[in-house]
């Protein structure tokens, strides 16, 4: 018998029987999915730029996240991926947390580092931005669309002339792009971007 024949015995005897099928999917389970964010498809930020210090520390001075739980998401999510360490910052504020890569898979011809193998780091209470190295395209795309500014040492030498500071994420959607934006920070670091 085929998966047809079968499907329609099934349904006449549930017929009468009085037993009745829903065919369809539950709206609530039948949601679309989000397409992926690319750099082509990396969506406008809403509203201002935060307002940010121009001098070091490059601090953001405002427009942080109501709901936390964003940021310890993205930083939860962050410390998951493979190879890497959680450290201390060795550039950044006291409080802030780097995210290093293990030697032995980090990028040898690439400036994605700060220093050491420190490509990003979290900044802590009341600031809740990041500081990353990305590909200098995708720096510039990133910034244009508002997700975030270049790092001001970048004028006097001292850091590679692609860290940016990525804007704290403020809502769950924000939080999606700030993702794919470490994401970037991170294949970055490990050579497989240029």
């Amino acid at each position: 018998m085929t998966i047809e024949a079968t499907m329609k015995t099934t349904l006449l005897v549930a017929t009468f029987l009085g037993i009745s099928f829903c065919m369809t999917p539950h709206p609530e389970k039948a949601k679309p999915m989000e397409p992926e964010i690319t750099l082509k498809n990396l969506p406008t930020r809403e509203g201002n730029r935060p307002e940010t210090t121009n001098t070091n520390p490059h601090t953001q001075l405002n427009q942080q996240p109501e709901d936390l739980s964003h940021v310890q998401d993205l930083m939860q999510w962050a410390f998951a991926l493979g190879h890497i360490e959680r450290r201390p910052s060795a550039i950044s504020v006291p409080g802030a947390v780097a995210m290093c890569m293990e030697s032995d898979h980090t990028c040898d011809r690439c400036n994605a580092f700060m220093v050491g193998t420190e490509f990003a780091h979290f900044h802590p209470h009341p600031d809740y931005s990041m500081h990353l190295g990305l590909p200098k395209r995708a720096a510039e795309i990133i910034i244009d669309k508002g997700w975030g500014e270049w790092h001001p040492l970048i004028q006097r030498g001292i850091l590679p002339p692609n860290i940016i500071m990525m804007y704290a994420p403020r809502t769950s959607e924000e939080l999606q792009a700030n993702k794919f934006i470490l994401k970037l920070s991170y294949d970055f670091a490990q050579g497989e971007l240029e």
